[in-house]
């Protein structure tokens, strides 16, 4: 059982990633990187878990990770582990987060929270009862940790927007435009849960109500697939999930917002573009040009007004103190590290991470609402949703 109290641990914090694609690449980077920029509390890298034998051993190798692992309940019960960083995909998040934290480890694991709603509501339950105790959990939402966005947020919350009364949100991709790209699992409903409305669409629904710190209360939904049938290793292969999303949102505040997100928008490689706007001013974001946001102050005498460009990488910017001097730009990897920069803080002051698993919860309650609006062509109303709080 992993130790709980700070100030009575012996030893670096042990730590296993388990996954070693994609996202296990990613993660596995910030874990490299952060306590060469940040004061974080001392960890060890123990173990990179994933299903290939040969190939983990190599991931590992080449990420700096001290060793590999096929089995992932073994891992989970050494007593040299004290954090579970689950890269694996959707449909093995549930079993893997609420076993964790029934061992006693801290859970750190990628969106979206599950592949179910059902799966979604046990691990926050495991996380309650895990909190209880001391041990911490938290859902990766990356994005939060853009310093722009970070930024945006305490524009907002400074009220320089005024009252925000409708958001546009898009998130486009294009890796799925031609329709030989092969088969995936992330095109199969029983692995992936979702297409474009999980995979991605996730991303823009946390963006709204972190940004806004606000709730949705209604949502209307469509999904569609443009390209039914994908090259599978034995022959043609129906494709499960969606390949577009859209959705409208109404927030408890009252405001509006509009999301789409597609993985076929031909020429898109990985574009969320975001647009708030108030009643005093606009914030505008694109994640393809990530150091910068867009403001414009409707407080000012019109002749004066326009939106300007803001470069987000002075030390006094979220985030950015720990980096290189003005002007010079960070990217999309950092999100990962000021994200394992937050987490292990939380770890140790004892103080629960945001976004918990029960903004997770909150992001997985209105991706069934759209689901199921798209499917019965209505409206429906989202109960029990949780707000965001602070993330940087």
């Amino acid at each position: 059982m992993t130790t709980l109290d700070p100030s009575a641990r012996q030893r670096p914090l042990g730590v296993a990633v388990i996954g070693y694609a994609f996202m296990g690449k990613a993660h596995s980077n910030a874990w490299r990187n952060v306590g060469a920029f940040f004061g974080v509390p001392a960890f060890e890298r123990k173990v990179l878990v994933g299903r290939d034998a040969e190939l983990v051993a190599e991931a590992a190798a080449r990420y700096g990770w001290a060793e590999s692992a096929t089995d992932w309940r073994s891992v989970i019960g050494r007593e040299d582990i004290d954090i579970i960083d689950i890269c694996a995909p959707g449909w093995m998040h549930a079993e893997i987060a609420v076993a964790a934290l029934a061992a006693g480890k801290h859970v750190l694991v990628e969106k979206p929270l599950a592949n179910t709603l059902a799966e979604a509501e046990a691990m926050v339950a495991a996380a309650v009862a895990a909190r209880a105790r001391g041990v911490q959990s938290m859902i990766g939402f990356n994005y939060r940790r853009v310093p722009a966005l970070a930024l945006a947020r305490e524009l907002i919350d400074e009220g320089r927007l005024g009252t925000v009364r409708h958001i546009r949100a898009a998130y486009l991709q294009d890796w799925l435009s031609d329709a030989q790209s092969p088969m995936t699992w992330r095109l199969r409903k029983d692995t992936a849960g979702s297409g474009a409305l999980g995979d991605i669409a996730s991303h823009a629904i946390d963006q709204v109500l972190y940004l806004l710190g606000d709730t949705v209360t209604e949502v209307s939904g469509r999904l569609h697939t443009f390209v039914t049938t994908r090259p599978g290793p034995d022959g043609p292969e129906e494709v499960t999930v969606d390949d577009a999303a859209w959705a409208t949102l109404t927030l408890a505040s009252g405001a509006i917002a509009s999301v789409e997100a597609s993985r076929v928008a031909t020429g898109q490689k990985n574009s969320l573009t975001l647009e708030i706007y108030g009643d005093k001013g606009t914030i505008l974001f694109d994640l393809e040009a990530l150091n910068e946001l867009g403001f414009l102050d409707a407080t000012v005498p019109v002749r004066e007004q326009g939106f300007r460009r803001i470069l987000v990488n002075e030390t006094d910017h979220p985030y950015m103190n720990a980096w290189w001097p003005q002007g010079h730009v960070i990217g999309w990897e950092h999100t990962f590290t000021h994200q394992i920069r937050d987490f292990l803080h939380a770890v140790q002051s004892g103080e629960a991470p945001s976004p918990s698993f029960e903004e997770g919860l909150a992001v997985q309650k209105v991706l069934a609402a759209v689901e199921e609006s798209a499917n019965n062509k209505s409206t429906l109303t989202v109960v029990n949703t949780a707000p965001a709080s602070e993330g940087a």
